[in-house]
């Protein structure tokens, strides 16, 4: 699994025209992310993604390669995955697209809804890609 998710990282970094940038993933379960989204961001709950941007705020950009952190919770993806009649790896890959678009400037929360809409066409665009090469049919 972990060779699979540094395969389809890399894959997301060269289709966004980064193929050189550096980022950390870290699957945790519900109650690490709990308290992760309760400290960083002050919403006491799990969630299925959260992504740090070390390109933003102060001191960004001083490691220009170093886009930042994807964390994502198994278990999360688990029940979503199960819910919407997914494999675990199909919603594993678009958590991790979904952060690393968070990382490269991508925002559907805090942006207008152009910007979200853009994001959501790059997400699909990629993710299409993703699942030729690396989700079984």
């Amino acid at each position: 699994m972990t060779a699979d998710l540094k395969r389809v990282a890399r894959k997301i970094l060269s289709v966004l025209g980064c193929p050189e940038a550096e980022l950390s993933i870290l699957i945790v379960d519900d109650e690490a992310i709990r308290e992760i989204n309760r400290e960083y961001l002050q919403r006491d709950r799990p969630t299925n993604v959260i992504s740090f941007a070390m390109q933003e705020g102060e001191g960004g950009g001083i490691q220009s390669q170093v886009l930042g952190d994807v964390v994502i919770s198994a278990d999360t993806a688990s029940r979503d995955a199960a819910e919407a009649a997914l494999s675990f790896e199909s919603e594993l890959y678009f958590l991790l697209l979904h952060g690393i678009l968070h990382l490269c400037g991508y925002d559907h929360e805090r942006g207008t809804e152009e910007e979200a809409r853009r994001m959501e066409a790059r997400e699909r665009e990629i993710f299409s890609l993703l699942q030729e090469e690396f989700l079984p049919r």
